[in-house]
């Protein structure tokens, strides 16, 4: 006796058997519904949602492997028993190849249909069990190593499963360090383009001619050296996905190139006259404000519209100094494991330090700061005196070759000239201002108007500096 009452259409063109087979599952509790065709059956499989059917695999003229493959395609939780009077070992896998979970063979005993129901249904709930657990893994399939809290970059992952499999071009735009490598990959691996080929480019890593080579291929002769042809990189990526980063740097003639090929998808190859067609998703990132660039007439306008379809703007590390904790427990994990070395974590004071820095080199930098604790780290408990002195301001002196950000007692502050090379005077000031201010929010416990009065300044202008640096997350007041 199966343990619940179940819905199951039962497919033979044998009235005489169909008939008694329905009513002894009926007297067992069933709900039955007969079909004696191919066409009778598919329609009593869109009238109705069934546990279970039971189909003979010789129909008349009509063939039941052509029924089982339909019910897999078309309605997969609906288990499938075949039977047969010609069973043959080839036909038993053929069956379970086509969706069938168990064969019986004519004359079916009683007892041996009631066990083979209840083993189709118990591998349909096991594959139903495994297909949600897949489900649910593949939630975060691709985002594993993309690790962060902050609401920026929630709104980035739903961003992320809307646009996946869709064809048009993404810019995804950030600092150095801030992970546009990684969101490419994650674009990738959560799209029907995953099992295919990943390739990126750096594009500012080379010159014109080389770059052009690199993307589209050349043919032999096309230039000194090209001794043989090559493939280009839309080629390789044929089906899959291109991630072209440092766009921005892109001469105008490439752009020109690459106007054309992400319009049509056609190139020639360097030096040669046949026309290629790929299919290739292009992910593109840049540093720059292409806007700004546009606007300078070194990045073309229609270029711009075209690959600028979707923007993810990835926000900077000071932005979200709530991610940071997680970041470090990260990083320290990865690299103790790497090093053979047993790390527990940061004190709280050095934990403190790194979410007040600014982190100019973003994720990047950040990683390379808990690497280096970890190899220079006197204990499993890392301290302040870990750090290096440009997160912590210590021992850094207001000489030549720095620029004083914050001079406050205790807290003596400073930025490299490394640090702000290639920034505007703003751009630079962004670090330092947003520390002067996170201090006043905790020495005033986070009361705006006290704060504003601290710093001399109107709330407005407080409000929209603490927008602007990313201070308005309400989880730093707990971090």
């Amino acid at each position: 006796m199966t343990s619940s009452a179940l819905s199951i259409l039962l497919v033979d063109d044998d009235r005489h058997l169909s008939e008694s087979m329905r009513l002894w599952l009926r007297g067992l509790g069933h709900e039955v519904r007969a079909a004696e065709s191919l066409a009778s059956a598919k329609a009593a499989l869109n009238d109705q949602t069934f546990d279970l059917m039971i189909c003979d695999l010789r129909l008349g003229d009509e063939d039941g492997f052509e029924l089982i493959e339909h019910s897999k395609k078309h309605h997969p939780n609906t288990a499938v028993l075949v039977m047969t009077g010609y069973a043959t070992p080839e036909t038993a896998v053929e069956a379970v190849r086509a969706g069938a979970f168990d064969l019986l063979t004519k004359p079916v005993i009683d007892a041996e249909l009631n066990l083979g129901i209840e083993r189709a249904l118990s591998l349909r709930n096991i594959a139903n069990e495994n297909e949600a657990l897949r489900q649910q893994l593949d939630k975060r399939s691709g985002l594993e190593n993309i690790l962060s809290h902050d609401y920026r970059m929630m709104k980035i992952f739903d961003v992320i499963d809307n646009v996946a499999d869709a064809r048009a071009s993404i810019l995804i735009t950030g600092e150095n360090g801030t992970g546009k490598s990684m969101i490419a990959r994650a674009i990738h691996n959560r799209s029907r383009r995953r099992s295919n080929a990943f390739v990126e480019v750096a594009c500012g890593a080379l010159p014109d001619t080389l770059l052009e080579s690199e993307l589209f291929g050349h043919v032999a002769g096309a230039y000194t050296g090209a001794n043989s042809d090559k493939v280009g990189k839309f080629q390789l990526a044929d089906g899959g996905t291109l991630f072209l980063d440092e766009i921005g740097t892109a001469s105008p003639a490439m752009q020109v190139k690459l106007l054309r090929v992400l319009q049509e998808f056609q190139f020639e190859q360097l030096g040669g006259t046949q026309t290629h067609s790929v299919d290739s998703r292009v992910i593109l990132a840049t540093n720059d404000d292409l806007a700004k660039s546009v606007a300078a007439g070194t990045f073309r306008q229609d270029l711009f519209y075209r690959v600028n379809v979707v923007n993810i703007a990835l926000p900077s590390l000071r932005e979200r100094p709530g991610d940071v904790p997680l970041l470090v427990d990260h990083f320290l994990r990865e690299v103790s494991e790497t090093c053979s070395r047993e790390i527990d974590c940061f004190d709280g004071e050095a934990m403190t330090a790194m979410q007040n820095y600014a982190w100019p080199g973003n994720v990047r930098q950040l990683e390379n700061v808990v690497e280096r604790a970890v190899l220079l780290g006197r204990g499993p408990l890392l301290t302040i005196d870990d750090l290096p002195p440009e997160v912590t301001g210590r021992g850094v002196s207001a000489g030549f070759g720095s620029i004083i950000a914050a001079d406050s007692p205790g807290n003596p502050q400073a930025l490299s000239l490394g640090e702000v090379a290639g920034k505007t005077l703003k751009q630079a000031l962004e670090g330092p201002e947003r520390q002067i201010i996170l201090q006043a929010l905790r020495a005033n416990n986070w009361n705006r108007a006290s704060t504003a009065d601290t710093l001399d300044i109107n709330r407005t202008t407080l409000y929209k500096k603490m927008k602007r640096l990313g201070l308005d997350d309400p989880r730093l007041q707990y971090a």
